[in-house]
C-alpha cells in the first residue's frame, strides 16, 4: 500500500511538466496536448488531465524529447553592448552565454538589444520564465536612456497617455528627466511592456534618438553592483520574490477571469 502510494506521488500533470521544461504556460500546454503535438513512451497523448512519472516516462513535444532540468539555475547578468540575447547567433556573433563557463542547458529570460545593456535573467526555469515575459503579467522594468538632445516638456507627458507606434499604441508608462549632459536629457523610463524596441521606437516616434539605452532592473532586480559582462546568482530571497511576484499576478489575472460576468 505504502509502495502504491509513493508510486502515484512521483507521478505529475503533463502540462505541468511541459511548462516546468519551458515549453509554454500550463493553459497553453493543454492547448499542445488536445492538438496532438505532445507524446507520451512514443504514443500521441490528447487527453488532458494525464499524469506521467519524470523519473521513467519519455515526453516529446513535436517530435523532440522534452526534459525538466534536475535543479534550476538563477543568474542576473549585466549585459554588455555589442551581444546578442540568444542561446545561438547565425551571424556567428557573441551571445550572453558566451560569458557564463556553466555546463547546464541555459537561456535569457525576454530580450535586450544588441546594443543595450543592464539587468538580464538568466536561467533554466521554463515556467518560471515564461511568466516573466508574458504581456499579462506586466513586470516592471526600469530603463536609463540618453536622447540625442533636450526632451521637450510636452513630450515627456506623452509617455503617461501612451505613444502611437502606428501597428500599436503603448500603455502609459512613467518617463522623467534625470539631468542633462552636454544638451541631451538623460531619462528614467518605467515600463510594464516590453515590445521589440519598445524604448527607442517610442522615442523615435516624437522625434528623437536614443544614443545610450541601461536596462537597470528587471523584476525588482538590480544590476548596480556589477559590471558589464559580470553575472552572479540570484540570492535565494531574490528567487523566492520572484515566485511570489509571479504567483500573485497569476491570481490576479485567474482573479479577473473568474469574476468576469457571464454572457448568455
Amino acid at each position: 500500500m505504502t509502495r502504491d502510494i509513493q508510486k502515484q506521488n512521483n507521478r505529475i500533470r503533463l502540462n505541468r511538466y511541459l511548462a516546468q521544461a519551458g515549453i509554454a504556460s500550463r493553459r497553453k500546454c493543454d492547448d499542445l496536448i488536445t492538438a496532438g503535438r505532445v507524446r507520451v513512451n512514443g504514443k500521441i497523448v490528447t487527453e488532458l488531465g494525464v499524469r506521467i512519472d519524470p523519473e521513467k516516462d519519455r515526453v516529446e513535444f513535436d517530435g523532440r524529447e522534452v526534459v525538466v532540468p534536475p535543479y534550476f539555475i538563477y543568474l542576473l547578468m549585466n549585459k554588455p553592448p555589442r551581444v546578442v540575447t540568444t542561446v545561438k547567433d547565425d551571424r556567428r556573433r557573441k551571445t550572453v552565454l558566451d560569458f557564463i563557463p556553466i555546463p547546464e542547458r541555459l537561456f535569457p529570460v525576454g530580450r535586450l538589444d544588441f546594443m543595450t545593456t543592464g539587468a538580464l535573467l538568466i536561467t533554466n526555469d521554463g515556467e518560471l520564465a515564461y511568466y516573466l515575459t508574458h504581456p499579462k503579467f506586466q513586470v516592471k522594468k526600469v530603463y536609463r536612456v540618453l536622447l540625442d538632445k533636450i526632451i521637450r516638456p510636452i513630450d515627456l507627458h506623452r509617455f503617461q497617455e501612451g505613444v502611437d507606434l502606428g501597428d500599436f499604441v503603448t500603455a502609459p508608462c512613467k518617463a522623467r528627466e534625470i539631468r542633462r549632459i552636454d544638451n541631451r536629457s538623460l531619462l528614467e523610463v518605467e515600463l510594464h511592456e516590453g515590445k521589440n524596441r519598445q524604448i527607442r521606437r517610442m522615442f523615435a516616434a516624437l522625434g528623437y534618438e536614443v544614443e545610450e539605452l541601461h536596462r537597470k532592473e528587471f523584476a525588482g532586480l538590480k544590476v548596480d553592483d556589477l559590471r558589464e559582462g559580470e553575472f552572479r546568482e540570484l540570492y535565494p530571497g531574490e528567487i523566492k520574490r520572484l515566485k511570489q511576484l509571479v504567483a500573485a499576478q497569476r491570481e490576479k489575472i485567474l482573479g479577473t477571469v473568474r469574476n468576469a460576468p457571464k454572457t448568455h
